[in-house]
């Protein structure tokens, strides 16, 4: 994407975590003015001071430095609390600005999120992310965008400082409702995943042997890829999204289906069994550890 800042817009962002570090240096690296918000992590914010960003001790004071702000943080409910209340984005950001939340949000949430700000002359734009941190630090992530056509063509440059796939969905609340979708798929083989690689176990059949059936076949894709890394190499570092997330990301997608009238007995089932590793536990663990807690459902002691 290109990479000419858009020399209109100071950039705020919310959320230096495992994705939003790499984004955030992405965007200072390619010349726009970015204040970030302190973290009690301290070590991406000083990161990104000495690359040239500025540290804000308040929403109020990185709104009142920022025209486009971001949030990269866990769901709907850190983000609520970011734009709501006295000194929420909604109050404190000045007409014609705009918020991009890039967390897995509720769609519902997002649109009610949108008509709140919209009334104050506030822009609002969900930007969901996809792939790894190794792709937010290299500026390739993938992103599903929801937006008004014109708010989508201001932000699309600074969208581009840190994606190399952008795609517009469509209206607001639409990116949000494709990556809830996209992690539907992307999670369901991941319960595949977990549920073969224990059953494997019980007839034995090694994890390597099954790798060996899948790996380069029709079947294999980057995400078996770096699930397997874990499973094979015993790489946390591959597959860095947790259980917790998975879960709550999967509720999410529950309600859509609720709301849109439709049944959908694989998503609960794909939820049900990241629910088990979640009950025993699990919340802080990676989702390539899920055959683990599948194995333990089972009788097992792994």
């Amino acid at each position: 994407m290109s990479d000419a800042p858009h020399p209109r817009d100071a950039i705020g962002f919310i959320g230096l975590g495992l994705m939003g570090h790499g984004m955030a240096k992405n965007i200072v690296e390619k010349g726009y003015a970015l204040t970030v918000m302190g973290h009690t992590n301290r070590a991406p914010v000083e990161d990104l001071q000495g690359r040239g960003a500025i540290e804000a001790g308040s929403v109020a004071e990185l709104a009142g430095r920022s025209d486009i702000v971001f949030l990269c943080v866990t769901g709907s409910t850190e983000v609520e609390a970011l734009v709501r209340g006295a000194a929420g984005l909604a109050a404190t950001l000045k007409a014609g600005s705009v918020v991009i939340d890039c967390s897995s949000s509720d769609p519902s949430s997002t649109v009610k999120l949108a008509t709140e700000l919209k009334n104050a002359g506030i822009d609002y734009v969900d930007a969901p992310l996809s792939r790894t941190p190794k792709e937010a630090w290299d500026g390739t992530l993938d992103t599903m965008v929801g937006a008004e056509d014109v708010v989508f063509e201001r932000v699309l440059p600074v969208l581009g400082t840190w994606a190399g796939k952008i795609v517009h969905i469509g209206g607001v609340g639409d990116g949000h409702r494709m990556k809830l979708l996209n992690n539907f798929i992307s999670l369901g083989y991941g319960a595949i995943y977990a549920e073969a690689l224990a059953l494997a176990d019980r007839v034995g059949i090694s994890a390597d042997r099954l790798d060996q059936v899948i790996r380069g076949g029709r079947m294999d894709c980057g995400f078996y890829q770096t699930f397997m890394r874990f499973t094979l190499e015993g790489d946390r570092e591959a597959h860095k999204f947790s259980l917790a997330n998975a879960f709550k990301d999967l509720r999410y997608l529950e309600a859509m289906a609720d709301g849109a009238g439709l049944v959908n007995p694989v998503g609960n089932a794909v939820k049900n069994s990241y629910g088990v590793a979640i009950a025993a536990g699990g919340a802080k663990d990676y989702v390539p550890m899920l055959p683990a807690y599948i194995d333990r459902l089972n009788g097992g002691a792994k």
